[in-house]
């Protein structure tokens, strides 16, 4: 399933799509617009809620990815509520799988389409597998190490922005950020820059991969948010760098905010403004 240099083999990939796609259609879907108020709770406060069909996916998917890879683990967003030292798999020596079984809670308890069913592969700090299932918008993305990303069966290119352009980018909400992450983000309120509010990480991710987002600026690191969608910009020829200027790390520690774009003179851009809001050395390119 993986080979001695830890690559992901097509056999597993596809065996993961089908797990992912059994999860959202048996445990997610028939919940879609169908939710009793008792079914839906919050966890840490009002802007962190939970539904029956999370719990239920995630239960679903530990289940069965943990049979695929013998040995495995799984850092899940529901799991590591109940267990939070349950992410320190994230820094062990074997393979995680690492779960958001609905990215973006919120608009499914409202009916809207906007959620997704991400799963990322990681082994000792290295993504090797990517799955994102938009099952209301009927897309599915997914992405190898060393093997390119794809969407619906068609290849993805993140490519450049044209010269010139106005930068597109989705960025942390200000209800989730300090004031000093305030300060960094306002700082992309500029001309050449037109930024707006994130709404599921995961498909601000797979924008980025089809080019029809330019950036993100984010300012948590929880990794079932963004190691399914780092791993697929990435393979479709984006970049992502935290404001020390090194990759983000799935296991945590970077330093913040941090942005993934469609290429790397997009990426040093963001982090130029971003440092400018922060007051920290560096500026805008």
């Amino acid at each position: 399933m993986l080979n001695a240099e830890g690559v992901l083999d097509e056999g597993l990939a596809a065996s993961v799509e089908e797990a992912v796609r059994a999860a959202a259609a048996e445990e997610i879907m028939p919940r879609w617009k169908q939710l009793a108020a008792h079914e839906v709770s919050y966890k840490s406060g009002p802007h962190d809620l939970v539904t029956i069909a999370d719990r239920a996916a995630e239960r679903r998917l530990t289940t069965a990815l943990t049979a695929l890879l013998p040995g495995s683990m799984v850092v899940g967003e529901e799991t590591v509520h109940e267990d939070p030292d349950s992410y320190a798999a994230l820094r062990g020596a074997a393979p995680v799988w690492i779960v958001d079984p609905i990215d973006g809670t919120r608009p499914f308890i409202g009916g809207e389409t906007g959620f997704a069913t991400l799963v990322a592969l990681a082994h000792r700090g290295e993504l090797l597998g990517s799955w994102t299932l938009a099952p209301a918008l009927g897309l599915f993305a997914h992405a190898r190490r060393g093997g390119g990303a794809w969407l619906n069966g068609e290849r993805l290119r993140a490519g450049s922005p044209e010269p010139g352009a106005v930068l597109r980018v989705a960025c942390s909400h200000p209800d989730y950020t300090t004031g000093a992450q305030k300060r960094a983000l306002r700082a992309l309120w500029t001309d050449g820059v037109a930024p707006r509010s994130c709404t599921a990480a995961g498909l601000e991710y797979l924008r980025i991969a089809g080019g029809e987002l330019d950036a993100v600026a984010f300012t948590w690191e929880l990794a079932w948010d963004h190691a399914a969608g780092l791993l697929l910009v990435t393979e479709a020829g984006g970049e992502h760098a935290t404001a020390a200027g090194g990759p983000v790390r799935i296991a945590g520690g970077n330093a913040l905010p941090f942005t993934a774009a469609r290429d790397a003179g997009t990426a040093r851009r963001i982090l130029g403004l971003l440092a400018s809001g922060s007051g920290r050395p560096g500026a805008a390119a």
